[in-house]
This record gives structure tokens, C-alpha cells and sequence, in this order.
């Protein structure tokens, strides 16, 4: 019988075409404004780079240097070699490529290890979820580090399962020490935790050579950067430590807060966290909520105890790879959350453990409780329909939007907004009129589906039409907001903490002060 080609792609090229679905997710906007204006900062250092060569500490004009680790500088200037001037689309591009791989490889390790419906669903969320679609449409390192550790995770768990901690493969320090080039040195110390923890709970190995096959990866994976520690200690002497201290620690263990404490993004709450990871899988937490309206609750009638061994047997009776996400999951969510530090970028690598654990349970709820994936689905329609007939009615001017927010308010910050999404809308671009072909074929899809009895079909008509909506708001939506250029701080003669100067006008695109100016580069 002969197959169609969406179900041939599934079947016989699963990782390309979930490679194909992120690039068409990712690389179209890309060149849209940065959206903040820590984005813009953050290229800067690769535009400082391109233009004085110094590819180990760059110095501004002032006379400062950078101080954050290279890695994500560098692929950024080398995307950029070509034309010669760092873009917005090329600041970028190291994310969406890091979140590209990350993707693939996230299908091959599960693929092969669980059902691969599950894995495949997995990818799926992942690439529609805000938050890793966020990180990959930045210029951050975020999504850079995060791809690292998952890689250097997945390593490790191959060298246990396949090699039973025998030889260690080269793969995982180099892994390591990218991540540590990235972001610090949390890049080896939250890997390394989650594998002594699962090493542990497997009982296999006597403590002696569980710390053993730790000290060989950890100080394995501190060989490559010490080699650029110390290139950018030759040219930047004593005050190279202090930066390195506050910016590889400062932010996670609060070293230094009257710079870092109150700066945007940081907050010191136990819960902080949860309510990023409720957010950042919106909208299959909506369903995750869905499902637990309608369910049997009773007590078990057991003690703590009971209840404890229980739930132990079944932690040690599921499959391999699900106990080892599971480890995963909760010890980077615990590590960075008894930290005073916290960003919700910072717990991004467990995005992929917490994926493979939500599709099951997806499946689950699609297979014995359909009512609750046809809700989500009735919902979700709703939703983007809403979205779709405004969307028409501004690119058709049939409905003056700005006339009618402005018979409400004067607040020029409302007022702003709403004129940039009209006058997108309103442009009559080709990328807009596909994004909405697609939004309502997606519509289409769903409706339809939901008129038939294959629950699992319903599950992927709303995974496309949430695909469909997060190219609606990126695409189009979000085109017209951000910053094209961004504000400049006269610097002093010593390096401030946590921050990073370079001069503005190494950005042709982005409009800066003389040669002679520079400008403080603040992660947020």
C-alpha cells in the first residue's frame, strides 16, 4: 500500500524532517528587530571582534575589554566573515543552528530508546514551546549552552549504559568545554551533578569509582579552556579574575549584589522556577491542567510508607532513559533554584528531559481520556481563529484598530504597540498572506479532525496549529517591535562587574554614537 508523503517523512525520515520544521520555524525571522535591547549588546561583542581581530579579549576604544566567555562571539563573527559586518540575522543564526541540532539529536537519543512516537511528540513540543523557541531566535548564549550540556548529558549516558564507565569517550570533554567557554563553569558542575546522582540510584558502582569517572570527565573538560583562561589573562592581567569571578559565579551565587541582585530578569524565589516552566511550555501546560480536571482522585488508603515504596518500585521499574530524565529534570531545576540567582534561561537544558516525560503522559490522556484532548483542541481553535479574523480584518483595513484603542486610551505605550501590528499586517507582504494560509489550514486541520475517531490525529492538529500560531506571532506579529538601535553609557577607565563595553558603531545596521564612544554590554 502506498504511503503518503507526510506519513513517509515520518516513517523513513523522522530527523530531517523535524530538522526541516525547526528551520522553517526559526530562520524566517531571524532578521527581525532585537527584542531587547541586551540582544544588541550581546553582537556587539562580536562586531568588536570582526573589527580589531582579537578574537581572546577585544578591547573598546576606552581601552576595556570583554570579559564573557568566547563561544558564542565566535560563531557569531565567523557567520559573519562573509559580509563582513555582524546582522541581526547572523547574531542569531549560532542560536537557531544550536536549537536545530539540539532538536535532531534529541529525536535520535529517545528515538531509539523509548516508543518512538513518544520521542517524536517530544521534538514536537519542544519546537513549540515559547521558551526554546525564545532562546533560538536570540542572540544569547542561552541556547547555545543549554544544546551543550543536553549533548554532553546524553554522552553520558551512553558511556554508562554501553561502556559501563570504561574509557572515556573524547566527546564528553569537548562537549564540556564548550559549554564552559559559554556560559562558565556550571557548564561541567550541573552535568556531572545529575550523572553522580543517577549513577547513584542505579546501584551498580561503589562510590570510589562513581567519583573516579567524575574527576576524569570534570577535569578532562577544564583542558581546553584553561588554554583560553589564560591567552585572555596574558592581555587582560590582574582585573581578568575579577571579571571571571563575578561573571561565571556572581550571577548564580549572588557574589556581587548591588550590580546583579536587582538587575532585570534576576529574582530570589523558591517558586520562581516552576512558574517559568508553567510558562515556558504554554500552551501544553493549558492541557496538562485540562487533564487534571475530571480525573479520579481518592486516597490511597496506605501509609507514607506504602505510598513511598510504592512510588519508588515504580521509578525503578520504568524504562532506563525515562529514570535518567527524570534525574535530569529535577536535579538542574534543584540546582538552579536554591541558587539566589535565577533566570529562566537558566533551567532551558531540562527542556528536553521534562519533553519525553510530558509526550507519554499526552499519549496517555489522547488514548483513555479524548475528551480533554477535544477540549484543549476546541479552546486552542478558538484561539487562533480569533487571531486569524483579526489578523484579515487589518490586512484588509476593513476595521481601523487604531482608531478604536485610541478612542480608550492616549498611553502612548499601548498606542505604539497596536500601530506597529496594524502596520505589519497592514504591509500586504508574501510572508504575511502564507503565515495565514497556514494559520487557517491549520484551523481547517483541526476542525476536521476532531470530527473523527483517531484521538492521536487530534493531539498533532493542534501541535501544527500551535506551530502555525507561533509563526503568526513571531512572523508577523512581533516583526515590527524591538529595538533597532540601543542606548550608550560613557564607561570609565576600570571594568564595571557583570558587564561588558564595546563600541556601537561596529554594527552598521544599528545606529551608534563617533568612533570614540562606548557603551556598557549588560546581559539581561
Amino acid at each position: 500500500m502506498r504511503t503518503s508523503a507526510l506519513q513517509y517523512l515520518y516513517l523513513q525520515k523522522p530527523v530531517s524532517s523535524v530538522i526541516i520544521i525547526c528551520a522553517i520555524a526559526l530562520l524566517p525571522c531571524l532578521g527581525n528587530n532585537f527584542y531587547t535591547k541586551g540582544e544588541a549588546l550581546e553582537a556587539s561583542v562580536a562586531a568588536l571582534m570582526l573589527e580589531s581581530g582579537n578574537w581572546i579579549l577585544p578591547k573598546t576604544a576606552s581601552g576595556e575589554f570583554t570579559g564573557k566567555p568566547p563561544v558564542a562571539p565566535w560563531l557569531m563573527t565567523l557567520f559573519s566573515l562573509p559580509q563582513g559586518h555582524v546582522s541581526k540575522f547572523t547574531s542569531r543564526l549560532p542560536s537557531a543552528i544550536a536549537q536545530i541540532v539540539l532538536i535532531g539529536f534529541v529525536l535520535a537519543f529517545f528515538g531509539k530508546r523509548t516508543r518512538f512516537q513518544e520521542a517524536f511528540i517530544a521534538t514536537l513540543l519542544l519546537i513549540t514551546c515559547p521558551e526554546i523557541r525564545r532562546a533560538g531566535m536570540t542572540a544569547y548564549a542561552d541556547m547555545l549552552f543549554a544544546t551543550f550540556v543536553v549533548l554532553g548529558l546524553m554522552q553520558l549516558y551512553r558511556w554508562e549504559n554501553k561502556l559501563d564507565l570504561k574509557g572515556l569517550p573524547v566527546i564528553i570533554p569537548v562537549l564540556f568545554s564548550c559549554a564552559i567557554l559559554t556560559e562558565g563553569f556550571t557548564g561541567v558542575v550541573v552535568p556531572l551533578l545529575v550523572f553522580f546522582v543517577y549513577l547513584l540510584i542505579l546501584r551498580k558502582y561503589s562510590l570510589p569509582k562513581i567519583i573516579k569517572a567524575l574527576l576524569y570527565a570534570g577535569i578532562s573538560s577544564m583542558f581546553i579552556p584553561v588554554i583560553w583562561y589564560a591567552a585572555a589573562y596574558k592581555q587582560g592581567g590582574y582585573v581578568f579574575p575579577d571579571i571571571i569571578l563575578t561573571g561565571d559565579f556572581g550571577r548564580l551565587f549572588d557574589l556581587n549584589p548591588g550590580d546583579t541582585g536587582n538587575a532585570p530578569g534576576y529574582v530570589k524565589s523558591v517558586l520562581y522556577n516552576f512558574g517559568a516552566l508553567l510558562c515556558g511550555f504554554i500552551p501544553w501546560t493549558v492541557l496538562f491542567i485540562f487533564s487534571l480536571f475530571g480525573a479520579k482522585w481518592r486516597m490511597p488508603g496506605k501509609s507514607f510508607r506504602q505510598i513511598m515504596n510504592d512510588a519508588r518500585n515504580w521509578f525503578l521499574s520504568i524504562e532506563k532513559v525515562k529514570r535518567f530524565s527524570i534525574v535530569a529534570a529535577v536535579c538542574i531545576i534543584f540546582f538552579h533554584t536554591v541558587l539566589p540567582g535565577e533566570r529562566s534561561m537558566y533551567i532551558l537544558s531540562a527542556y528536553p528531559f521534562i519533553s519525553i516525560l510530558l509526550a507519554r503522559y499526552f499519549i496517555y490522556i489522547t488514548e483513555n481520556r479524548s475528551k480533554v484532548t477535544r477540549i484543549f483542541a476546541f479552546v486552542l481553535t478558538t484561539t487562533a481563529s480569533i487571531a486569524f479574523v483579526a489578523g484579515i480584518l487589518m490586512m484588509t483595513h476593513a476595521v481601523d484598530f487604531n482608531a478604536i484603542i485610541a478612542g480608550y486610551t492616549t498611553n502612548a505605550s499601548i498606542l505604539r504597540p497596536v500601530e506597529s501590528i496594524t502596520g505589519t499586517f497592514a504591509s500586504g507582504h508574501v510572508i504575511n498572506r502564507i503565515i495565514m494560509a497556514f494559520l487557517l489550514t491549520s484551523i481547517i486541520t483541526v476542525i476536521y479532525q476532531t470530527t473523527k475517531r483517531i484521538n492521536i490525529k487530534i493531539l498533532y492538529a493542534t501541535i501544527l496549529m500551535t506551530f502555525c500560531l507561533n509563526l503568526f506571532i513571531d512572523g508577523i506579529v512581533m516583526k515590527g517591535f524591538g529595538y533597532d538601535s540601543f542606548p550608550v553609557e560613557q564607561t570609565g577607565h576600570h571594568l564595571k562587574t557583570e558587564k561588558y563595553c564595546s563600541p556601537t558603531n561596529l554594527i552598521p545596521e544599528l545606529p551608534g554614537p563617533p568612533a570614540d564612544a562606548s557603551m556598557i554590554i549588560s546581559p539581561v
